[in-house]
């Protein structure tokens, strides 16, 4: 499924979406508008990757899960 990127005419609201060929057309997930225009997708800037995996994973040890977590960065496990 391909994640497409939007924008609403009718609130200015940007969001990214995975569609489906076989999806309803969708609706801006902060007003409710069908008023959605595809857009260009953003890519993320060379380098930050890092820095975005970083913070992923610090996320998700807060929330209790590690599921992102290779077995030997899991905290005791081996």
């Amino acid at each position: 499924m391909p994640m497409l990127a939007y924008r609403c005419d009718a609130c200015g609201t940007d969001c990214e979406l995975l569609m489906r060929p076989s999806d309803p057309p969708p609706v801006c997930p902060g007003c409710g508008s069908g008023d959605l225009r595809q857009t260009l997708s953003r890519v993320a800037q060379p380098g930050k990757t890092g820095a975005l995996i970083a913070g992923a994973r610090r996320l998700a040890a807060k929330e209790g899960h590690f599921s992102n977590y290779a077995k030997t960065e899991r905290p005791g496990r081996s």
